[in-house]
């Protein structure tokens, strides 16, 4: 009853496998297969008193070949088909098993479904030799014994026949096979001795054939068999691989302002500061800087473009409002105060006769001597360059007061307004 059930489900499991298969990938491997085996078999059940095939405490029998299988077999996909073969086998006792001598032939035809466990498994995760088949179905067979008063009777009989085979691939043709197959006949009146049966009730007969053989592929010598194909949903898609690298791409954020690179207009922004949804941070006064990096907001902002057409220059508290600013233990200035430095030169051109003081400062991380020697590198650096625009290094000194504490050093933000030199006329 058990091993019914299991046919039953075999093949429900079959049939579930070839519906999930899309029909349009079966050109693209080949079908059918011939296949030849030979092996052993061990007769089980039932045996008169005395008779047996091997010695009793051995599973299998190897005596020598005594069983003969071939079969074609076609796959519909690369997961389920069906087989067909031919089978003989001669049942007899071995020698020195203890057994009484007996002879028997069982001549067999049978019809099975076959699932490829390799891909349902997804073998080819790991190999590209090693494959799995599961093979079930009906047979029918014809028992004849060689000895004995029934010598010459015939007996009909059918069944079922489940198995394993492992396959190995030597080529895209070629392959060699191992098998385990368990064939049960429910109406078999004669033991395998060849005597009947003294149970009237005894219906049933089960044997065991293990075999190696070579299978070869018919088709298309340049495509490879269904049970070796491995369908489209688990290959790699190098296009789609390709497109999904390019989205990745246009995602990125180089400057790390939460803004994709291919919507940010302003591709540079400084670590910290608030953009819009185009990544570009507010500077209402358009001096290049972030307002939120200004000591105070500029509030007033020339009309004209060019600062030499204003009658006032950018003044407030006699602070110019102009503050350059630089990463950490670095100094030369950040891509941000190009504006800034720009304005500065430019003011000085216009205004000759003022003076600036260039102050220097360092955020609060590092040791008092190393700031104060970073800071005072900052304003030379930034009063050698104004002198490269040709502006007279007499109108220009430098201090450096290491730390700046205007700012928190508990937050980001005030790190990097910290690290900075201020611009402050000299009356």
């Amino acid at each position: 009853m058990k091993k019914r059930i299991f046919t039953v489900l075999f093949a429900s499991i079959a049939i579930v496998t070839f519906a999930q298969e899309e029909k349009k990938e079966k050109d693209f491997y080949n079908h059918w297969s011939v296949e030849l085996n030979i092996g052993q078999n061990r007769a089980l059940r039932p045996f008169s008193a005395g008779y047996f095939t091997s010695k009793p405490n051995t599973y299998f029998n190897f005596s020598g070949v005594e069983h003969y299988d071939l079969g074609a077999r076609y796959m519909f996909s690369s997961l389920f088909g069906l087989k067909a073969d031919i089978a003989y086998d001669e049942i007899k006792n071995q020698t020195g098993s203890g057994s009484l001598e007996f002879n028997l032939k069982q001549y067999r035809l049978g019809i099975q479904g076959v699932i490829n466990f390799a891909r349902l498994l997804k073998f080819e995760t790991f190999t590209k030799r090693i494959g799995l088949l599961a093979h079930g179905g009906f047979q029918i067979s014809k028992l004849t014994p060689q000895i004995g008063v029934n010598q010459n009777v015939s007996e009909d009989n059918g069944g079922i026949i489940l198995g394993l085979t492992p396959q190995y691939r030597l080529t895209n043709c070629l392959i060699i096979t191992g098998d385990f197959s368990s064939l049960n006949n429910v109406r078999q009146h004669f033991n395998w001795d060849g005597t009947y049966s003294d149970d009237s009730n005894n219906l049933t007969g089960s044997i065991y054939n293990t075999s190696l053989g070579l299978t070869y592929y018919l088709g298309d010598k340049n495509k490879v068999h269904a049970d070796w194909y491995v369908s489209s949903d688990s290959k790699v898609d190098e296009d789609a691989r390709k497109r999904i690298s390019e989205i990745e791409k246009s995602l990125s954020d180089i400057d790390n302002d939460g803004v994709p690179d291919y919507l940010d207009l302003q591709n540079n922004s400084p670590k910290g500061v608030v953009v819009d949804t185009k990544g570009r941070y507010i500077d209402i006064n358009n001096n290049g800087i972030p307002d939120e990096f200004e000591r105070d907001t500029i509030k007033k902002i020339v009309e004209n473009d060019d600062i030499k057409d204003s009658s006032k220059p950018i003044l407030e508290n006699g602070n110019l409002n102009i503050n350059v600013f630089f990463e950490v233990n670095e100094d030369m200035p950040i891509e941000g105060s190009e504006n800034n430095i720009h304005l500065l030169s430019q003011y000085l051109k216009n205004y000759p006769e003022s003076k600036i003081k260039l102050t220097g400062f360092a955020d609060v991380r590092g040791g008092e001597k190393l700031n104060l020697d970073l800071s005072k590198r900052r304003a030379i650096k930034l009063k050698n360059f104004l002198i490269s625009t040709g502006v007279n290094e007499n109108r220009m000194i430098i201090s450096a007061e290491g730390v700046d504490t205007t700012y928190p050093s508990t937050s980001k933000t005030g790190l990097d307004l910290a690290r900075r030199v201020s611009v402050v006329l000299i009356k």
